[in-house]
């Protein structure tokens, strides 16, 4: 068989790089916050890459999307109004829009460049989510929206790059932020935050996500799911007041996920949400070690300590 003629490096951390064939570029640009490219992949179909990092492949976005989403979703007891910070996909949009019970999703992307070049390129994530009625959009800075809002959620679900330097998400990730989210969400409500890889040789920035939630929240669980398009099992985090995810049964989610009448999940089952917060012994231990607080005057880098 022959070699392919390209092939994009995306780069996991500073020691390990992973490579894909590429047989198409569907899109390549720059928007005034990030380089924009949507990539045709023989193993992961349509790739979505944002400043040289792959976030989301058409082949396995279902396990990220659904693994963001549902955790907090099914914990609640009523989801009605939802709120996404960043999303462009509008993968994340299309799984909250999956609820009868939301009457108002809010998503605010910086970025109106990727949500048009998903939008037109990338159909199978959003599902025409975007068009829904109960969709609001907003290319705004999250944090400043979501400070000046006088709304309440009863979930936040936080769906954006890694805080790279000066990217346009380092500061959703600190401290100050989660403030912010805990005076918007209502009496049960939820924040999911995607967190970072789960390698064992790379929980810098999972480690530090959960402490400084833990900052805020009397209750933060740690999960992940394997995603192959992201080279492992990749982290999130769920932090709450009042609820925890765990303490459903996976005959819980299942009897919710029918009552609610969740028809077309992939990945998602009370099954699934039993393995995805269970971690072996030396995960558990490594990740007890605790990281560091983040916060606005110290932000988390990508790759740093």
């Amino acid at each position: 068989m022959d070699e392919p003629d390209k092939w994009f490096f995306d780069k996991i951390n500073q020691n390990l790089l992973q490579l894909h064939a590429i047989s198409d570029v569907l899109y390549s640009g720059h928007s005034k916050f990030q380089s924009i490219e949507i990539l045709k992949s023989p193993a992961f179909g349509k790739l979505l890459v944002l400043d040289k990092k792959i976030q989301s492949a058409e082949v396995d976005e279902f396990i990220y999307h659904e693994a963001l989403v549902h955790p907090p979703m099914l914990a609640h007891p009523k989801p009605e109004t939802v709120f996404i910070a960043g999303g462009g996909e509008g993968a994340t949009l299309r799984e909250i829009l999956k609820y009868p019970s939301v009457t108002k999703a809010v998503m605010v992307d910086i970025d109106a460049d990727v949500i048009k070049v998903c939008r037109d390129l990338l159909p199978e994530y959003h599902a025409g989510a975007f068009d829904d009625k109960r969709s609001h959009i907003y290319n705004t800075d999250a944090r400043n929206w979501l400070a000046e809002s006088k709304d309440k959620f009863d979930v936040i679900i936080i769906d954006l790059t890694e805080p790279a330097e000066e990217g346009p998400a380092y500061l959703l990730y600190t401290r100050e932020f989660y403030e912010i989210v805990l005076s918007k969400l209502s009496d049960n409500g939820l924040i999911s935050v995607q967190s970072g890889s789960t390698s064992y040789v790379e929980l810098t920035n999972i480690k530090a996500v959960a402490r400084t939630l833990h900052s805020i929240f009397p209750i933060v669980r740690i999960y992940q799911a394997d995603i192959p398009s992201f080279g492992g099992p990749w982290g999130f985090c769920v932090a709450s007041m009042k609820i925890d995810p765990t303490k459903l049964s996976a005959k819980d989610v299942d009897n919710r996920i029918k009552e609610r009448g969740l028809t077309n999940l992939k990945y998602y089952d009370g099954v699934s949400h039993d393995g995805m917060f269970t971690f072996p012994k030396h995960m558990r231990l490594a990740l007890n070690k605790g990281g560091r607080l983040i916060t606005d005057a110290r932000p988390l880098y990508l790759y740093q300590g």
